[in-house]
């Protein structure tokens, strides 16, 4: 019986977002791939309305759920940690990882960087034949450092900035610890060969488990419709979605182009935004994708930034035909002009859209080459099996405490823009 313990940022059902789908497929998978795998997993208990899992995990799973809440985002102000390591930085997660750490693990996972916080009390504590494993979600130094130069108003501009050079580090540290890195893009997993990654790197891609239309055709009689689909809890994509939408709206208006926006969405900003709009619609969120699918005549990925998309296979496995931004949809076996249009900024894009939507052929064409390139490329248990072998095979590396290279400058000195970033 092999035992790891696996870190993450809070129980992954209901799986309503990115990360917790990757999160839940992931543990899912890697507990189905070995029997012999005794799996204990630590985040924090979700309250979410609605909460509950739609089916049960493996027996061979044990949960360590706690039930304080995440801090608040201006907790890691004065901390050397950045706001996304806070969020589950809780007193009873540390409690309860200083309980697990008495147990001799084989390999201790960190399921993002959320979890990164544990990073200094398990290189003072941790065995040496224990492997570290950092599971990334993004290469997140990147994000937060786009995101904090998209700040306008100067003062959360610094504050961010400074944030994100503490995502570095962090990120640099989890990389250099760990056995193995992986990450769910291959142009991310190149990246942190190439950069940071002192140990082996693989890329592992989410798995699609959703509904899938097996025959489904666009014809003269669908809505002339274009779709979004997405959770909109996060600034990045709000941010990327009120780009286009500023440049999309009016045309699709006058072209007589629904827009539907269909996601999780905070009730008050969906109002705000919904005000000004003529041709879009924002559903919030809905109890059922599946409908969506079958009245568009295709779907945009607006989203400018890296990392992968899981909304891409529900597009991808729905038939539905994919118009995206170039470079925006990275991990997927596509290329444009080939199961999917590309173009290099929001207008273009809106532009493509107008042109393509009446071409019933081409629209067709596209949503059948996507599914052929895709077929077998994401199931899980495939995916689960890659995984497990990565950490199997990964070798353990010599212990050290974080602690020796801890960043006292990061909150010492504000770092400047034009540093080598």
């Amino acid at each position: 019986m092999r035992k790891i313990l696996w870190l993450t940022l809070a129980d992954p059902e209901p799986a309503n977002n990115g990360q917790f789908i990757y999160s839940s497929g992931l543990i899912r998978a890697v507990a189905a791939a070995e029997r012999q795998i005794d799996l204990h997993v630590l985040g924090l208990r979700r309250h979410d309305p609605g909460a509950g899992r739609k089916m049960p995990f493996a027996a061979n799973i044990t949960w360590h759920l706690t039930d304080d809440a995440p801090r608040s985002r201006w907790a890691s102000r004065a901390r050397h940690w950045p706001q996304i390591a806070m969020r589950s930085k809780t007193r009873a997660m540390e409690k309860a990882l200083g309980l697990l750490l008495r147990e001799q693990w084989d390999a201790i996972v960190f399921d993002g960087i959320s979890v990164g916080w544990a990073l200094p009390a398990i290189t003072r504590r941790r065995r040496a034949p224990t492997k570290l494993v950092y599971l990334s979600h993004n290469r997140e130094a990147d994000i937060a450092m786009l995101l904090a130069r998209a700040e306008t108003n100067s003062v959360r501009r610094t504050a961010k900035i400074l944030d994100a050079w503490k995502v570095r580090w962090l990120e640099r540290a989890m990389c250099n610890h760990a056995a193995l890195v992986t990450a769910n893009t291959p142009e991310d997993a190149q990246k942190f060969r190439n950069e940071i990654a002192t140990g082996a790197v693989e890329f592992v891609p989410p798995g699609y488990s959703g509904h899938r239309s097996e025959a489904s055709r666009v014809t003269p009689a669908t809505p002339r419709r274009a779709l979004i689909v997405g959770s909109f809890d996060w600034i990045a994509k709000r941010r990327d979605l009120e780009r286009f939408l500023a440049v999309a709206d009016a045309p699709f208006a006058a072209a007589g182009i629904e827009l539907l926006v269909v996601g999780s969405v905070d009730p008050a900003y969906l109002a705000q935004l919904q005000a000004s709009l003529k041709a879009t619609r924002l559903t919030g969120p809905v109890r059922e994708i599946a409908p969506y699918f079958d009245s568009a005549r295709l779907a945009l990925l607006v989203d400018s930034f890296g990392g992968f998309k899981l909304k891409t296979l529900d597009y991808i496995f729905n038939r539905m035909p994919m118009l995206g931004i170039a470079g925006g949809v990275p991990g997927v076996p596509l290329e444009h002009g080939n199961g999917i249009l590309l173009y290099p900024d929001h207008r273009s894009l809106t532009e493509g859209a107008i042109r393509t939507i009446d071409d019933i052929g081409r629209l067709n064409q596209l949503q059948d080459e996507a599914c052929r390139a895709c077929e077998g490329h994401f199931d899980w248990p495939t995916i689960g099996a890659g995984l497990w072998t990565a950490i199997s095979e990964a070798v353990p590396k010599a212990g050290q405490d974080v602690r020796r290279s801890w960043p006292a400058a990061a909150t010492a000195r504000r770092p400047r823009e034009t540093e080598n970033y």
